[in-house]
């Protein structure tokens, strides 16, 4: 291409961009790398890798390269893009530069084929799609290869979750192998990300094909934000940071959101805020997707002042005004923590963002670190069975024949489909036969990286230099200087403070007991594989009722209190006190409620007639001295345990995963003679007592037992829940 076709390439790339940004005036230009990010595309048909902040303008980079590789004849763009809101963003944008964009997700299978239809039929120029649509038997078999036959421009969006070295390691994502393996030659490939460091820059062009070697353009920018105003406040408990929030959250600019990380600690936020008086929203993992759009819609809006939010609101919310990030809690990563505040402050010249540590934060990276890629024999286990079935095994016929739970397996599965050990076919998973390396130093490396970023976000917290400065050398900038705007470098511009009025509401949200505890109203499948006869839903004489719990392990307020004494170490002892006045809270509340034995309804059941504990190796006599001071209290006999078969002493029953569990606990629960005698006895529903419920199986074993021994009724109480 010539000189004067360049120059004629670059003013329609701008007119593009000014249809693009709604520019009226046709004043708009492109930024010098995203010029030369679509010129490599469109007229060198190159590949790219682009590393630049959020807000710099990434996606305009691929609408204007779209746009004008469609006026030559090009086939549509494929976006590889990770979630549901970035798409509905990115369909929205394309659509006012003349762009028709479809997706094809979970929230629309129903339009799957008439959009594939429109795609092969020419009448598409954007396709956005999941990375998991990538790997479905049917999408890779049949849709994939002609799309990878008719494609103009592939995009891979937040391109750092193709690398295990960094914060949001998708498998799904190395599926692009494939696709680009089979696009024709001269088809031009980019790959975009605000949040990599050096190392996972390098992880990416590799994994992408525009490593070394190869014609490729790598543009990494300044990771500054101007707008961006870095500060971090230590409250004392988590009360202390509910009332700050509460006293201080109108002083915000605009709207925003607040991270929380856990689901629970997300509902206890907003629960909290709205009894206070603001105008929040909550958003996690739980929300439906009808619920997330009116949510996402009504912060764009300014409809509320923040959404409380996991990180399922994370890459790709595009709100250009967005006033403050605020987390509840410390990620344990800092380029997930500069990716999340990084929402804020794109069209606007400032923005806030605090963070407020927790203690709880440490306890919360533990449990995520502990889902981590499975150790080699559990991994040789499971190719084992695939080898030795003969045919495919879904993840319900799977999950009963290895020892891990359901979302652990699917990731492993997925990362042996992308070595190419097993295959993704219609009906489940197969195994391919090819050899298969335990890459065990890699998955070391990869664990020491997590433990370095944890402690990098401590040392973020506590550093009294700058903190913009700080999260720029996290991500290898090495342009990063002081940027003169955060709480070190400034000043701080908010003081700890919070009204007697907020924080006695904090403390009597935070402190108030009880949680409900749903029982398990199916069997897992699979039983029959591992010997169980059980299947189906469970009978309704073996159900137990609704249940209670003190709190959930992964809460804010009691869940602070119960970790201590719940988690892995932790020693064995008594109830606490004030561990035991909210359990009884909990029961004086629990009676008159809806279904409750003193609620006055007709159908009410009849009060507990006695006091049964589930034996515990682990914590005896935390669980013996809770059920025996039930009984003294509530003027209950204590009737006995359910008790562990001898030969199961001292062994660990599994925990992995539902199949599994419920096969040891069946094999090794069982109701002592002395306790059939009572509840033959007890004239009544019985209280069952444990310390904790992390899937709910063991109570279900331990009710149907219960049931079947002439119990009349079941009501199960634990001092927490898992989540």
């Amino acid at each position: 291409m010539t000189n004067a076709e360049r120059a004629a390439l670059r003013g329609s790339a701008d007119s593009v961009l000014a249809r693009l940004v709604g520019d009226i005036t046709g004043t708009a230009q492109l930024r010098e790398d995203q010029w030369l990010a679509i010129e490599a595309l469109v007229a060198d048909k190159r590949r790219a890798l682009v590393v630049q902040r959020t807000g710099w303008g990434k996606s305009a980079v691929y609408f204007v390269a779209t746009s004008l590789l469609r006026e030559r004849g090009a086939g549509p763009t494929v976006i590889v893009s990770p979630l549901l809101a970035l798409m509905r963003n990115q369909v929205e944008a394309a659509a006012r530069a003349g762009i028709k964009a479809r997706t094809i997700n979970s929230s629309n299978t129903e339009d799957w084929e008439t959009i594939q239809d429109e795609v092969i039929g020419g009448e598409v120029d954007v396709l956005l799609v999941s990375p998991e649509r990538l790997n479905n038997p049917d999408f890779r078999d049949q849709v994939l290869p002609r799309l990878a036959a008719a494609t103009g421009l592939l995009v891979v969006d937040e391109a750092h979750c193709i690398s295990d070295w960094g914060h949001d390691f998708r498998p799904d994502y190395r599926r692009l192998r494939t696709m680009l393996a089979e696009l024709p030659a001269g088809v031009p490939v980019l790959a975009t990300t605000a949040t990599a460091n050096a190392r996972v820059t390098a992880d990416v062009a590799e994994q992408l094909g525009t490593g070394a070697g190869t014609d490729a353009l790598v543009l990494r920018g300044p990771l500054d934000r101007e707008s961006l105003s870095l500060h971090v406040l230590r409250l004392s408990d988590a009360a202390h940071r509910l009332a700050w929030l509460a006293d201080h959250l109108t002083e915000l600019p605009g709207s925003g959101i607040i991270y929380t990380l856990t689901v629970a600690a997300a509902e206890e936020v907003t629960a909290y805020l709205r009894q206070c008086g603001h105008t929040v929203s909550s958003y996690t993992g739980r929300t439906e997707n009808a619920e997330r759009q009116q949510a996402e819609d009504d912060l764009l809006a300014n409809r509320v002042k923040a959404l409380v939010a996991t990180s399922a609101l994370g890459m790709g919310f595009d709100k250009p005004d967005l006033g403050f990030v605020v987390h509840l809690g410390s990620p344990s990563s800092p380029i997930a923590y500069y990716q999340q505040v990084g929402r804020a402050g794109r069209g606007v010249e400032h923005a806030e963002v605090l963070l407020l540590p927790g203690r709880e934060d440490e306890a919360i990276w533990q449990y995520f670190a502990s889902v981590a890629f499975p150790p080699e024999e559990m991994v040789r286990r499971t190719l084992d069975v695939l080898a030795q079935a003969g045919r495919p095994l879904s993840l319900p016929a799977l999950e009963p024949l290895v020892e891990l739970r359901r979302t652990r397996l699917e990731t492993m599965l997925k990362v042996l489909d992308v070595d190419g050990a097993v295959r993704r076919v219609k009906g489940g998973w197969t195994s391919t036969g090819t050899p298969w390396v335990y890459d065990a130093e890699r998955y070391a490396w990869v664990a020491r990286q997590r433990a370095a970023e944890q402690q990098s976000m401590r040392d973020y917290a506590t550093t009294t230099e700058c903190r913009m400065e700080f999260l720029r050398l996290q991500l290898d900038d090495e342009q990063a200087t002081p940027c003169g705007r955060c709480d070190n470098c400034a000043g701080a511009r908010f003081d700890d403070k919070v009204s007697a009025t907020a924080l006695d509401t904090a403390r009597g949200e935070l402190g108030r007991p009880g949680v409900d505890v749903e029982p398990r109203k199916m069997w897992p499948t699979g039983l029959a594989a591992v010997g169980v006869d059980l299947k189906g839903r469970i009978a309704t004489g073996e159900q137990s009722f609704g249940g209670r719990a003190l709190g959930r392990l992964s809460d804010i307020g009691w869940g602070n209190r119960l970790r201590p004494m719940l988690g892995p170490g932790a020693p064995d002892g008594p109830v606490p006190d004030d561990v035991m006045e909210a359990v009884v809270s909990v029961l004086a509340d629990w009676a008159k409620r809806p279904g409750g034995w003193a609620s006055g309804a007709p159908d009410a059941p009849d009060r507990p007639a006695g006091v049964v504990t589930v034996a515990s190796m682990g914590r005896p006599a935390l669980v013996g001295s809770l059920g025996a001071r039930i009984s003294e209290i509530g003027r209950m006999p204590l009737l006995g345990s359910v008790a562990y078969v001898p030969e199961a002493d001292g062994t660990r029953v599994s925990r992995t995963n539902s199949a599994q569990r419920v096969r040891a606990l069946h094999e090794t629960l069982t109701v002592p003679p002395a306790l059939a005698e009572a509840l033959a006895s007890a004239g009544g529903p019985v209280l069952l007592v444990d310390d904790l419920s992390d899937t709910g199986w063991t109570l279900a074993v331990a009710t149907r037992l219960l049931r079947r021994a002439g119990a009349v009724g079941v009501f199960p109480l634990v001092l927490a829940v898992q989540t």
